[in-house]
């Protein structure tokens, strides 16, 4: 296991966690509820949301492409895990899943859909992905739970992670272009129907940057975009 263990800069940033945290928590827990269960689910929705549904796919399959086909005896955590796709898949591959979500609204939906001979391989977690109560993991996984965050914020849960994980991080950030940025700035990313927490733009750069910073000395590698109509992001990873 690596040994680095979080700057001062890094423990104050998770300080400042706790209010974007909670906003997060208050949208997904109550007022998205209902959307996410539908946006994941079969029923027909909105062209919007069909193309943010595509997108999520090919982003989870992507994400899944990072790690080994067979996961059997390792311990994965599904940080941010929402409706469980992720963790179904995850269990499928062989692997023990360590499943946590700061919303039980939305956790509720994902111990419903799990199917029942994936169950004993699956742990649902209300609380903080970043809680060193969790233990130790061979892998782990935060498809698009991360976007809400500053840099800073995201290296320092990083840096969190690092010395209980001995594989990859596999995560996803909102990608730093032009046209983000600008939507990002007015506070318009999605139209006010289909509008979630505002996402935060960030570039590699920065993030590796601030990764040292924090004080984790894995490597920081972009894998690639996906793009999908009104449904971008940008998975990273990092190195053990």
């Amino acid at each position: 296991m690596p040994d680095a263990i979080p700057s001062l800069d890094a423990r104050r940033a998770l300080d400042r966690w706790t209010p974007t945290r909670e906003r997060v928590k208050d949208y997904f827990d109550s007022t998205a509820t209902d959307t996410w269960a539908r946006l994941t689910s079969d029923e027909k929705v909105s062209r919007i949301r069909e193309t943010v549904r595509a997108g999520r796919d090919r982003m989870r399959a992507l994400m899944l492409s990072r790690l080994p086909e067979d996961l059997s005896g390792c311990r994965v955590l599904d940080a941010g895990c929402g409706v469980g796709q992720m963790s179904q898949a995850l269990a499928e591959r062989g692997a023990e899943v360590v499943a946590v979500d700061i919303a039980p609204a939305i956790l509720d939906v994902a111990k419903r859909r799990m199917p029942e001979e994936l169950r004993d391989r699956v742990t649902f977690i209300a609380g903080d992905l970043s809680d060193d109560g969790l233990g130790d993991f061979d892998h782990v996984v935060a498809m698009d739970s991360l976007i809400y965050y500053e840099a800073a914020e995201i290296c320092s849960t990083l840096a969190s992670l690092d010395p209980r994980v001995s594989g990859k991080i596999v995560f996803t950030v909102a990608p730093s272009t032009p046209m983000l940025m600008m939507m990002w700035g007015a506070g318009r990313l999605f139209p006010k129907a289909d509008r979630a927490p505002v996402m935060v733009p960030q570039s590699p750069k920065r993030l590796a940057r601030q990764l040292t910073k924090a004080g984790c000395v894995r490597l920081l590698r972009p894998v690639e975009r996906v793009n999908s109509g009104f449904y971008i992001s940008h998975c990273m990873e990092v190195l053990p």
